[in-house]
C-alpha cells in the first residue's frame, strides 16, 4: 500500500517516554500513530524518551500502522540529536514541529538521512509559506497543530472553530495541491464524544484524510467518521453503472435519482470505493 492511498483516519499521539503506552498501540485500531518525543514529554525525560522509543521500535509489532515520530524543533537542545540518533531506527516518516518556511524542511531534511518528513503546521507563517512547505520534494504529509495556532493567532477556541477555518482549508489546499495527506488537529475534551463527531464531520467536510487523537477513546469516532459509509458506497457504485450504461449508449452524462452522473462524478465515485478497500486492507494487516 502506497502511503497515497493508504488510511489516515486515525492518527493517534503517543508519549514516547512511556513504554506501556508504546506497547498498547500495538493492538489499537488507529491507522497512524505520532511517537511523540515533543510536546508529550517533559525536559528532563527527552533523553530517555529518545532510547525508549529507538528500543520499542527495534521490537516491531506495530503491523500496518503508519508509524510516525514527532521530534523536538531544531531551535531546542534536543531536536537535532532527535533526528540525527533517529534516523536508522525502523519508523515510517518524522514528523517535524514548528514548521514556517520551505527552509525549515530544508534544515530538517539535512540532518534526517533518508527519512520522509512531515510537517505540523501550527505558526501563523506555515500559512503564508503553506504550498512551498507542502511541494517540497522531502515533504510527504501535512499535520494540523491546532492548539498552538490558537496560542499564536490569540483567537478564541470556539466550538466551530471559525476563527481557523481560513488557516484549516489552506493546510488542505496546499496538500491537495501537493498530493500528499492532510490531518486534522486534535480535539482536546477526549470523553466529549458528540464534540469529537461534529470535528470529525467538519474536518472531513472541508477534505481532511483524518484526525490526530489524543486519547484511545477517540479511534472508533474518526474510524467511523472519516470513513465511506454504507450510503456512499451504494451511490458511487449506483453512479458508475449508471454512467458506464449511458456511455454503452453513446451518451457523455447519465442521469441517477433526478441529478446528473458526469465523468468527474465517477472520478470520486471510484476513489470512494478504493478508499474502502483500502481501508479493508489496513485493517486485515493490522
Amino acid at each position: 500500500m502506497t502511503q497515497t492511498d493508504r488510511p489516515f483516519r486515525s492518527v493517534l499521539y503517543i508519549p514516547a517516554d512511556k513504554p506501556r503506552a508504546l506497547d498498547k498501540a500495538r493492538s489499537l485500531a488507529c491507522d497512524a500513530i505520532i511517537f511523540d518525543l515533543e510536546d508529550a514529554v517533559a525536559p528532563d525525560a527527552k533523553e530517555d524518551a529518545r532510547r525508549i522509543l529507538r528500543d520499542e521500535l527495534d521490537k516491531g509489532g506495530y503491523g500496518a500502522r503508519f508509524r510516525l515520530v514527532r521530534v523536538n524543533g531544531l531551535d531546542t537542545e534536543w531536536g537535532r540529536r532527535d533526528l540525527v540518533e533517529l534516523r536508522e531506527a525502523d519508523f515510517d516518516a518524522l514528523l517535524i514541529p514548528k514548521v514556517s518556511t520551505g527552509w525549515d524542511v530544508e534544515a530538517a531534511g539535512e540532518l534526517a538521512g533518508d527519512k520522509p518528513l512531515w510537517a505540523m503546521m501550527e505558526t501563523p507563517p506555515a500559512f503564508i509559506n503553506a504550498c512551498e512547505i507542502a511541494s517540497h520534494t522531502r515533504m510527504e504529509g501535512l499535520v494540523m497543530g491546532t492548539n498552538d495556532l490558537v496560542k499564536d493567532l490569540g483567537c478564541r477556541a470556539r466550538a466551530d472553530r471559525l476563527p481557523l477555518l481560513t488557516a484549516l482549508q489552506t493546510c488542505v489546499i496546499a496538500a491537495r495541491s501537493a498530493r500528499i495527506p492532510a490531518i486534522d488537529g486534535v480535539y482536546n475534551a477526549f470523553r466529549d464524544e458528540e464534540g469529537l463527531r461534529a470535528e470529525c464531520a467538519q474536518g472531513r467536510d472541508f477534505g481532511f484524510d483524518g484526525k490526530t487523537l489524543i486519547h484511545p477513546a477517540q479511534l472508533a469516532v474518526a474510524n467511523e467518521v472519516f470513513a465511506p459509509s454504507e450510503e456512499e458506497l451504494a451511490l458511487a457504485r449506483r453512479q458508475i453503472e449508471a454512467f458506464e450504461a449511458a456511455k454503452a449508449e453513446g451518451r457523455g452524462v447519465a442521469v441517477l435519482d433526478g441529478r446528473i452522473v458526469e465523468s468527474l462524478h465517477i472520478v470520486t465515485a471510484r476513489a470512494l470505493l478504493e478508499k474502502a478497500a483500502a481501508i479493508a486492507a489496513m485493517e486485515a494487516g493490522a
